[in-house]
């Protein structure tokens, strides 16, 4: 779980977007950003959870709690 912040960065890759991007998502600043990606700083929850929405994933793909990219639904199919 520790090296999730590599998915980090192939999520971003893989959705064609800068680290500059992701960060005026989040609201914050490119080097903010890079350091979660890089591994030195822990990820808020809220910040966890906007990047899943982003990324149409769960919290738990990016925490490397599981290898499916597919998000939960809940039992009303959102």
């Amino acid at each position: 779980m520790d090296s999730y912040y590599r998915r980090l960065r192939d999520l971003r890759e893989d959705h064609d977007m800068t680290q500059a991007q992701v960060a005026a998502y989040l609201d914050m600043q490119q080097p903010q950003y890079s350091r979660y990606e890089r591994g030195l700083r822990d990820i808020p929850s809220d910040i966890l959870i906007r990047l899943a929405l982003l990324y149409h994933t769960s919290t738990d793909y990016i925490l490397e709690l599981t290898d499916n990219p597919v998000p939960y639904t809940d039992k009303r199919g959102r």
